[in-house]
């Protein structure tokens, strides 16, 4: 096909360029930005205690000079009880509680709200204040992301996260580092799992018997539960075990879907109260002396939190904040109360006093070795939590320790010493990792951070051989000085902590390794595609003007600079994470700016400014939404019931917010029907695939409309509508738009009738449109309607003003443009308002996994994340760039210039060639702010995250603009 500026191959031959050169600049920064740290293939083993310096059993093996037989394995050094610490714990039962937040396991009065989801696990706060000093909740603080696989790992390598894994959330690769699991099958330890498979895809050869259930139906709240409750309480009077599992996901999957602030959810943790009353029950039953459960540990806990609309997987407190409920079955002295932290208390529901610790989920691998006597896990860089250890009465044990035959020192000095001994080990440990990382990984850590906690490590091992070589405390040591803060055991607990601290301190802030060299090619091919876009944009302005008009590059410096600096001020906000946390706020901003610049223009016209005040009302109505959607407080499934509560002011239980909530969609469903309708019977061409895009469109919508009906609790429906409504009537949907899209794409290039290009591609922007929006809508749930009636009303408001100056603009000189860029950077700031208007941010919590499930009740991976991509770019991406050319035909319909007809196809490759390279600017940018901001405190948890949602918003604008070419031109 031949156009005004050439061959078609010549307009789309540049978006082909762009793309590919901005997946290659992707792919280098990436790699260079997102190393995962190095996996050291080192593993931890019993026999490794000869080189402790530290080691109470080494010391005494070095006393009596006993050194380990060559032939002797790990295995047998176990069963000889002969590794690193002592055991104190003979079976351990893990309950991990998916999403756990941590007021769902603190009394209500630890808050200043109450909450309905406080309170529903009372069993635990009852064993808290009823069992004393065996059993205590701690506030788990987690390191983001906080992904569940994410946890899972940290939690049993005793490592920081890695950024990368994120991307492994839907396939879980195996761990091949050293980790608790390993250790506890290396070293004869029976380990039983239930619940998620998650587990079997870290661990797939390690568990004896294992019973996984599939973990990615966040619609299914009760089926990897149920699971858990067939074989939990049968196992539990077993003996084939050591280490039972059992992971439930109904939290998890009832925050994702309906939030934290639903009957669900409650129903969930009541379920999970009556579970945990009976678990308790069985332990206790069979926890006397010689009994099954004489020296068993329970441990109740999160492996992350969740925001109040079910999400998780960013840095905030109430994600990173969970909670870990820990009892021993024997109870240990009554001096234990010393060691636990009381600084967090508060009477509770019953008014007796329960107190809370805090505990850091780093330090979960290392402390569960300890107590099992097992190696610590290599790569680990936590320490022996010392309220968790102090919990088991076995660690209270003298260890003949007291003065030479004289009196025997008390439980807390014995203590401190067993305490002591296990932070000697477990900081060389640390030490003999760190070292061999910075001597093994490509760049290591910084020198001078190295140099200060190895002097730490130092001061803390000072004279410790002098201290507990022979096994007693100082001759005629009063005990109230050996239970003292100034004990020599106390001052080694002190010195030891200060390096462990010190070093997962240093991890967090230096961990990841970053790529200079491959961060800065692919920066640098970022700015050469910007210098592509403006070569593009300028030799359009060539074809269509005289050639001295286009090297006047500053022909009309407001209509130039005013959108160059509006793009620059939003690109440039990426520097601080505060802009971008609220970067919707900002775009909308941005957006209302926009509007007033076109407003300005038509008072100094002298023109009545009528679609400017709309469009500055509508940028108003939209800065409420934004507010709703990046506030974290309402799921997908409330965003309008918070919505109209707010912006209406309608309380709640009123018969009209139901209406609002429910029929109100519905509605605008069928105004949507008459506004298409509108549309396309204005288009005197191709009238029977008119119909057939009106049919299939309508038909879309009724079967919308009935998928809601039959989530509504207005009146009563049957199984079989609530059936075909839920499941075939999105599926049909999907089908129907898919159909439409093949029938778009064989019309275009089956077609051979001689059609004027501006109604050719009208009729052709019509048939992407209706093929992508009612998929779009019923992802987007009850609130879609709402936002697609949003961006055809701002849309609208663009074009009016737009078209007023359109024949004026043609003949303005506006140097290197020959469309004005302030409606398209207008039509890309209403794109990313729509993203955070309707619930999405730039995290890995804002990803709406509810809407992948819509239609289906089991997982694909493939099919699950087409649909959340497609409901996360969907309003943000697809429907604003898929519409640009609809947008192009109704301004050149309505020129009166004959050369704007024939100059369709270079208009409209302009305007992608802006929209382009408003994304690729402001992506540029992100790249820029990451790469200053790589040591910041919020780079992962915010900076990262940031960056991966642009980039892949910048190949998915690329492809659709290079696809949209193919099939327009």
């Amino acid at each position: 096909m031949e156009t005004a500026g050439g061959s078609k191959w010549s307009l789309i031959r540049p978006f082909l360029v762009i793309l590919l050169i901005h997946s290659l600049a992707i792919y280098l920064f990436t790699r260079g930005f997102l190393l995962t740290r190095t996996e050291l293939a080192s593993f931890s083993h019993c026999s490794d205690l000869t080189h402790s310096p530290c080691s109470s059993i080494s010391s005494s093996h070095r006393r009596s000079n006993f050194t380990p037989p060559p032939d002797e394995s790990p295995d047998e050094l176990h069963r000889d009880r002969r590794c690193w610490t002592k055991p104190a714990v003979d079976r351990l039962v893990i309950i991990v509680l998916d999403a756990l937040r941590f007021d769902f396991v603190a009394p209500s009065t630890f808050f200043k709200d109450k909450k309905p989801w406080m309170d529903k696990l009372r069993v635990l706060q009852k064993l808290a204040s009823a069992e004393g000093s065996s059993a205590r909740i701690f506030k788990a603080i987690a390191d983001p992301p906080t992904t569940s696989l994410q946890r899972l790992k940290g939690l049993t390598t005793g490592g920081l996260p890695t950024f990368i894994d994120v991307g492994n959330s839907f396939g879980a690769p195996a761990i091949v580092e050293d980790n608790l699991i390993h250790q506890l099958v290396r070293n004869g330890k029976r380990v039983l799992m239930m619940g998620d498979d998650t587990w079997l895809q870290l661990f797939p050869d390690h568990f004896n018997t294992s019973y996984p259930y599939p973990s990615f139906n966040v619609k299914d709240l009760d089926t990897v539960d149920n699971g858990v409750i067939e074989h939990l309480l049968p196992s539990l009077y077993k003996e084939d075990w050591d280490v039972l599992i059992a992971h439930f996901l109904g939290v998890d999957h009832a925050g994702h879907i309906f939030g934290v602030d639903s009957a669900q959810m409650i129903q969930k943790l009541e379920q999970y109260n009556s579970i945990l009353e009976e678990v308790v029950d069985v332990l206790k039953s069979e926890s006397g002396a010689g009994g099954l459960h004489e020296n068993t540990f329970l441990i109740v806990m999160g492996d992350h939190g969740q925001t109040t609309n079910g999400d998780h997987g960013g840095g905030t407190a109430e994600e990173v904040e969970t909670s870990l409920f820990a009892m021993s079955l024997q109870s240990p002295p009554a001096s234990v109360s010393s060691v636990l932290d009381s600084s967090f208390c508060h009477p509770d529901l019953d008014g007796r006093k329960l107190c809370v610790g805090i505990f850091e989920q780093l330090d979960f691998a290392v402390t569960i070795s300890a107590l099992l006597g097992i190696p610590f896990p290599f790569g680990s860089i936590g320490r022996v939590d010392p309220e968790i250890y102090a919990l088991s009465a076995h660690t209270w044990e003298g260890r003949g320790t007291g003065t030479n035959d004289c009196q025997p020192s008390s439980d807390l000095a014995s203590w401190k010493q067993n305490y002591a001994n296990a932070l000697c080990i477990n900081s060389w440990q640390v030490k003999r990792y760190i070292d061999l990382y910075s001597a093994t990984s490509v760049i290591g850590l910084p020198i001078e951070d190295l140099n200060h906690v190895s002097e730490l490590y130092s001061q803390a091992q000072t004279n410790w051989s002098d201290t507990v070589s022979s096994g007693y405390l100082p001759m005629g040591t009063p005990h109230r000085i050996q239970d003292s803060e100034e004990s020599p055991f106390q001052q080694k607990i002190d010195a030891y902590s200060d390096f462990l601290e010190s070093v997962a301190k240093l991890a967090r802030s230096a961990w990841t390794e970053f790529d200079g060299t491959l961060m800065g090619v692919g920066l640098s091919c970022m700015l050469v595609s910007l210098a592509i876009h403006l070569l593009a944009i300028r030799r359009l302005n060539i074809l269509c003007k005289p050639y001295q008009n286009a090297l006047n590059i500053l022909g009309n410096y407001f209509s130039l600079v005013s959108p160059l600096l509006l793009v620059a001020i939003r690109a440039a906000s990426f520097l601080s994470n505060s802009y971008i946390l609220a970067e919707g706020s900002v775009a909308n901003f941005l957006l209302a700016t926009a509007g007033i610049i076109r407003l300005q223009r038509s008072i100094r016209e002298w023109k009545l400014p009528t679609d400017e005040l709309f469009f500055l009302l509508l940028s108003t109505i939209i800065r409420f939404g934004i507010e709703i959607g990046m506030s974290k407080e309402s799921s997908a499934s409330t965003f309008l019931f918070t919505f109209s509560k707010n912006i209406f002011g309608i309380n709640e239980g009123d018969p009209l917010l139901t209406v609002l909530t429910d029929i109100f969609p519905i509605i605008l469903l069928f105004v949507l029907a008459i506004m298409f309708y509108k549309f396309i019977s204005g288009i005197c061409c191709w009238p029977h695939f008119r119909y057939i895009l009106y049919f299939g469109t309508v038909c879309s919508y009724l079967l919308i409309a009935l998928h809601w009906a039959s989530e509504s609790n207005l009146m009563p429906i049957s199984l079989f509508v609530q059936y075909t409504g839920r499941n075939f009537a999105p599926q049909v949907v999907y089908a129907i738009g898919f159909g439409l899209l093949v029938l778009s794409v064989l019309s275009r290039f089956l077609d051979s009738s001689r059609v004027k290009p501006t109604a050719r591609m009208t009729v052709l922007s019509l048939a992407l449109v209706s093929s992508w929006s009612p998929t779009i809508l019923i992802l987007l749930g009850r609130q879609g309607p709402f936002a697609v009636l949003i961006f055809i009303s701002g849309a609208w408001f663009i074009v009016k003003s737009w078209r007023e100056g359109w024949i004026e603009s043609t003949r303005r000189d506006l140097g290197a443009f020959i469309i004005d860029p302030i409606p398209v950077i207008q039509w890309s700031f209403l794109a990313v308002c729509l993203f955070f208007y309707t619930g999405h941010w730039c995290t890995f919590d804002g990803l709406r996994y509810g809407a992948a499930f819509v239609g289906f009740d089991h997982f694909n991976i493939i099919r699950q994340g087409l649909l959340l991509a497609i409901d996360t770019f969907g309003v943000s991406h697809i429907l604003p760039i898929l519409s640009i050319p609809f947008i192009i035909t109704i301004q050149l319909q309505n020129s009166k210039e004959n050369s704007a007809e024939g100059n369709t196809f270079l208009y409209l490759t302009q305007v992608f060639l802006i929209y382009g390279l408003i994304t690729a600017t402001t992506t540029t940018l992100t790249i820029i702010c990451v790469t200053i901001q790589r040591r910041h405190l919020m780079v992962w948890g915010l900076f990262a995250p940031k960056y991966v949602f642009d980039a892949i918003g910048l190949l998915v604008t690329d492809a659709l603009i290079f696809m949209a070419s193919l099939y327009y031109y």
